[in-house]
């Protein structure tokens, strides 16, 4: 039973604020938006579970995240959600594709390759803020291509080049999350504000490149 415990991924306050904002977000927008952000979960969910022995070993494996981590990622494509009579669908894209990226190389990142960080360019510990793999940059990519795919589904109009894009602006926003990532290890925001900054990256870039 502490085993299955370990391994839950949202207290109750933070499940009752994802269902309020999928409320949101099936009341206010098409329901392939809703789609698309049930995908980011279910995305979410299985590279979080994966590699979870080695996590839990290196000490990486967070658990039980709270309402703040919830509202810090679906806050801005909520919200993107809501305006897309005005915006499109461009930010919502984009703002999910950059949080299900940042995911991948968070997640991913830390079960191979040398930690680089940003702010000399120099190998650093597993899993410190502002720090980069090689192999979690090429699974945001791979994340945000993933986004791409799900959008080309369900919304009209995109071609394979609308994927690509997409893949590209997840894989912006994740690399933008790190650059931030180096303030958080300087102890300037934590890790909701890094969140919420790697959204609204991927909402703007979304309305500008989508």
């Amino acid at each position: 039973m502490a085993e299955k415990a370990n391994v839950a991924l949202l207290d109750f306050a933070g499940i009752a604020v994802a269902v309020a904002m999928g409320l949101v977000v099936a009341v206010f927008a098409p329901p392939a938006y809703l789609v698309l952000m049930l995908l980011f979960l279910v995305l979410s969910v299985a590279v979080t579970k994966y590699g979870y022995e080695k996590k839990r070993a290196m000490g990486l494996y967070e658990h039980e995240r709270s309402w703040e981590n919830v509202l810090a990622n679906g806050f801005i494509p909520m919200v993107c959600a809501v305006a897309h009579p005005v915006v499109g669908w461009g930010p919502y894209v984009g703002a999910l594709a950059a949080i299900t990226a940042d995911k991948f190389a968070s997640e991913l990142g830390v079960l191979g390759g040398e930690p680089i960080f940003l702010l000399n360019m120099k190998k650093t510990k597993t899993g410190r803020n502002g720090a980069i793999t090689f192999f979690g940059t090429l699974m945001s990519l791979d994340a945000g291509l993933l986004v791409g795919f799900g959008a080309m589904l369900l919304l009209p109009g995109l071609d394979l080049w609308s994927v690509v894009a997409i893949g590209l602006v997840g894989l912006s926003g994740s690399l933008f999350d790190s650059v931030v990532g180096v303030l958080e290890d300087r102890g300037i925001g934590n890790k909701a504000t890094t969140n919420a900054a790697c959204a609204l990256f991927g909402a703007v870039a979304g309305m500008a490149f989508l």
